[in-house]
């Protein structure tokens, strides 16, 4: 399987404190990514990584390559707005524009030139399963919307602008459950057509929608593998703790 993105020896400091050690890994293509592990272990900033979101935190060094597609992302050549075009990113709370439902999406398109027309818009809805629901109301403003509902806005305003890679930052984490069953619905249709990296304190998620799991500890990866293998025969006392319960 081809790994569409791959981090190697990614080591990474906020001022004096080192938050990452020593990163090796491969995010295939087409295939769902969990990173699970207990709160300050770095997850999320390894995924903010992915994308160069550390370049708004001048405090923040990063030593080692991420390369996309065999392209080093930190390179000085590469536009920050073309890699997060190609990866895009869902925070963990709902971010919707304080514009209209059909705005939201358009808006993307337009600074990034792209055609923002309404067929675009209705495919982006669709993909993110969101279509039906607001069909009639485009021109109301999305804050209106359901926090589930706004969290597929936000999943259609990434997938508007055709990424290559989708980046959820505990994209259910404020979402009551059935809320979270259609955005984990959702993720199974979208890892079709996008490479997908999710951080996820819920074990019971990744579980059900990863076919990767990396387990994080202090900065460090501990265990990386297929998901079966990690929850139900993992090689590192750590990783057992962890998924039994016994810490974090």
């Amino acid at each position: 399987m081809k790994s569409k993105l791959v981090a190697e020896h990614l080591n990474l400091w906020f001022g004096s404190k080192q938050v990452l050690k020593n990163i090796n890994i491969e995010f295939e293509e087409n295939k769902v990514t969990a990173l699970i592990g207990p709160s300050g272990c770095g997850k999320s900033t390894l995924l903010r990584s992915l994308n160069r979101m550390h370049d708004l935190y001048p405090e923040a060094r990063i030593e080692g390559q991420i390369k996309l597609d065999g392209r080093e992302i930190y390179q000085k050549d590469v536009e920050v707005t073309d890699l997060r075009k190609r990866v895009g990113m869902v925070f963990q709370k709902a971010n919707p524009f304080p514009k209209s439902i059909y705005e939201n999406i358009t808006y993307g398109l337009k600074i990034n030139n792209l055609l923002a027309d309404k067929a675009t818009v209705q495919k982006a809805l669709e993909e993110a399963y969101i279509w039906e629901e607001v069909k009639d109301d485009l021109k109301k403003p999305a804050t209106r919307l359901s926090g589930g509902q706004q969290q597929r806005l936000c999943i259609a305003r990434a997938v508007a602008l055709r990424p290559e890679i989708i980046l959820m930052d505990e994209p259910c984490s404020a979402l009551d459950p059935v809320s979270t069953l259609k955005i984990e619905e959702l993720i199974h249709h979208l890892k079709k057509k996008y490479t997908i990296v999710i951080v996820t304190h819920n074990m019971q998620q990744a579980q059900r929608v990863a076919d990767k799991t990396v387990f994080m500890y202090l900065g460090e990866i501990i265990e990386q593998g297929d998901t079966h293998q990690i929850f139900n025969n993992p090689q590192h006392e750590t990783t057992r703790n962890y998924i039994s319960g016994h810490f974090g």
